[in-house]
């Protein structure tokens, strides 16, 4: 089984870590889809920008908080009213998989 870590790297925070796949952390589209257990930060926030994906549905976009309190405005988002047909998608915090301000580490 695959795992990964995500981290925020100018502060170093761990944003993510656990296996890859539907239980766990899904990559899809480019963008990284955490699952709740695997959610290592509570520096998430909603900044209440919204956003429409036509086939995805609606979503808000999250700012984070690092823990010595810097802020990455718009680093992920979280999909409020998604399509049922994404389920593996739904209630889960988004990141890119492309983004300079975190690192990506497949462990063993």
């Amino acid at each position: 089984m695959r795992h990964i870590r995500i981290c925020h790297v100018p502060s170093g925070d761990l944003i993510a870590e656990g296996p890859v796949g539907l239980g766990g952390i899904t990559p899809f589209e480019g963008n990284y889809y955490i699952s709740r257990k695997c959610l290592r930060t509570t520096g998430f926030r909603p900044n209440w920008i919204p956003g429409l994906c036509l086939y995805k549905f609606l979503y808000v976009w999250l700012d984070f908080t690092a823990s010595d309190g810097s802020k990455t405005p718009s680093l992920g988002w979280f999909y409020w009213l998604p399509n049922p047909l994404f389920f593996f998608i739904a209630f889960r915090v988004a990141v890119p998989q492309s983004s300079r301000d975190l690192a990506v580490e497949a462990l063993v």
